[in-house]
């Protein structure tokens, strides 16, 4: 028996696999100049061309050449450079900063996001248009900051390292395209203050939270958690549960991610069906919902990924063409790389693109093979079977469905985990299996309790909200009962640092080498894409076997 997906075909892998590997080659330092790499590339994609017109094979190679050079080029052209301005040390500076994005703080007296330099004095007359990461106190009685404000603020502006150190907070700001940190700071004046829609997602924003702690007042820890699952407010949890969903390996669960975005828009598909709504209103109102619920929660770059990702899914449907989600996945990438090279080696990017590539290429079929194998009637045809046998049979199909599923995002996330947050934690896909139906749950009841909540039921959303609270503490408690079981989770750490990327490129290579081989048994099967990860863990991390304890 042959897995087979419908719809997963994806030509545009043959641009993002050579692009990807042309930047990683640039980041690596092995790249030609981009003085060389650029015309070598025009050159590969004439050959390629030419090739093409006489139907000859030779196309293929000549394009993969071609975007590799010009994958190269393009993280070179990219990378900042050390100019005048960034070689100074810190100074004292009073610039007019343009806010783009705001981090919520549990401190009403303190600000902190990205922001792009507007104006300045004399001296930092060359920064504007510069990204920056601020943090400034806001003093009483000044009104809220809200994204697309002008404002001016002082403080200590920094250059970053030009080569941070590897797994730092500056890297993380640098893979962002973040080229200065001003700290210290405090707001002096609103210029000018946020526009209609920056009010508007700002406003929303406030309303959401208050609707979603409609009936948990007297539970501020369910309530944290709920609004971190639901608008990405991770700082609201406390150390003690930031732990417990690390250690466990389901902080994704969490977050504004592919998990969330996926699961409102099943959510808002299935209400618009019930409504009758023609399928191509449904989504380009499916994509409104989306948009406004990643703009409101911070837009932050995992949230704006999958959305870019369900975006690119859903345009085939709004132009009647066919969809594939292999090849909204391959468009996504392609369209991140292009846009801001740098993001690609961050974890945002590396951790929600990776885990989606194993589902639907490993995940999937591994699901579909197993649940075939173990057929829970396998000798009884489905007209032959009565209405339990076939809740039997559904629910058979749909567990090694999951379990497939759950095997590949763990895989994934087992070798990232250990490269971004220094854990192991070997108990993941099953806290994973047992944990995802009840988030999943609790999504779907936090977003009808929004929508009921905004549209003035406030009783309906008490409700709710009452329900998922009842699911966040069993999470809660399954976790922190699974952690009581010695060494489900470890410290670890790669003993080289290429180790950690090089893995997760040979296990997606890997898994699209079977998904393309149909993961036959005399190509290996589902094994090979194991074998790797097993073979990093062996033999290139360094664990701290008491840190389980």
């Amino acid at each position: 028996m042959h897995a087979r997906i419908p719809g997963h075909r994806a030509p545009l892998l043959w641009i993002a696999l050579p692009l990807l590997a042309g930047l990683a080659t640039g980041r690596c330092g092995l790249a030609p100049p981009a003085a060389a790499a650029l015309p070598a590339a025009l050159a590969a994609a004439c050959v390629s061309a030419a090739a093409a017109a006489r139907r000859s094979s030779g196309w293929g190679p000549a394009l993969i050449l071609s975007v590799f050079l010009s994958g190269s080029a393009s993280y070179l052209l990219h990378r900042p450079a050390a100019g005048a301005e960034d070689g100074r040390p810190p100074r004292e500076a009073r610039l007019e900063l343009t806010l783009d994005r705001l981090t919520a703080s549990p401190n009403p007296r303190r600000a902190t996001g990205l922001a792009t330099i507007a104006g300045g004095g004399a001296p930092l007359s060359g920064l504007v248009g510069r990204t920056v990461h601020f943090s400034l106190g806001v003093s009483r009685g000044q009104p809220p900051l809200a994204r697309s404000s002008l404002v001016e603020a002082e403080g200590v502006l920094s250059p970053l390292p030009r080569r941070p150190a590897r797994g730092s907070f500056e890297e993380r700001l640098a893979l962002q395209g973040i080229e200065f940190t001003l700290t210290r700071g405090r707001l002096v004046r609103v210029v000018r203050p946020a526009g209609a829609y920056g009010g508007f997602c700002e406003r929303l924003a406030a309303r959401m939270r208050s609707v979603l702690g409609l009936g948990l007042e007297r539970r501020p820890d369910v309530a944290a958690v709920y609004r971190a699952m639901m608008l990405g407010q991770k700082q609201d949890l406390s150390g003690g549960q930031r732990q417990l969903f690390l250690r466990s390996g389901t902080m994704h669960l969490f977050a504004i991610n592919g998990l969330h975005i996926g699961i409102v828009a099943v959510s808002m598909h299935a209400l618009l069906a019930l409504l009758r709504v023609p399928r191509g209103l449904a989504a380009a109102a499916v994509l409104v919902v989306l948009w406004l619920d990643v703009d409101t929660t911070g837009a932050s770059p995992s949230a704006v990924r999958a959305f870019l990702m369900v975006a690119l899914l859903e345009a085939p449907v709004l132009l009647r063409l066919p969809s594939s989600p292999l090849s909204a996945l391959s468009a996504a990438a392609v369209l991140v790389a292009l846009l801001d090279p740098r993001a690609v080696f961050g974890a945002s990017f590396q951790m929600s693109y990776g885990v989606v590539a194993a589902i639907l290429t490993l995940g999937l079929p591994l699901g579909e093979r197993l649940g075939g194998r173990f057929a829970a009637y396998p000798d009884l045809s489905p007209a032959r079977l009565s209405r339990v046998q076939r809740l039997r049979a559904a629910a058979h199909r749909h567990f090694f469905g999951a379990l497939g599923v759950g095997t590949a995002a763990t895989l994934v996330g087992s070798v990232t985990g250990i490269e971004y947050f220094g854990l192991f934690a070997p108990a993941g896909l099953v806290a994973n299996l047992a944990l995802a139906p009840l988030a999943a749950l609790v999504i779907v009841a936090g977003v009808l309790s929004i929508c009921l909540g905004l549209a003035g039921a406030s009783a309906a959303s008490h409700l709710l909200n009452a329900g998922s609270s009842v699911l966040l503490r069993t999470i809660q408690g399954l976790i922190a009962l699974g952690l009581r079981i010695p060494h489900v989770w470890f410290g670890a750490h790669y003993r080289a640092p290429w180790i950690g990327p090089a893995c997760l490129a040979f296990i997606l290579v890997t898994c699209l080498a079977g998904y393309a081989a149909r993961w036959r048994r005399e190509r290996g099967g589902f094994w090979p894409p194991f074998a790797a990860a097993a073979l990093a863990l062996v033999f290139g991390v360094k664990f701290s076997l008491n840190a389980g304890q």
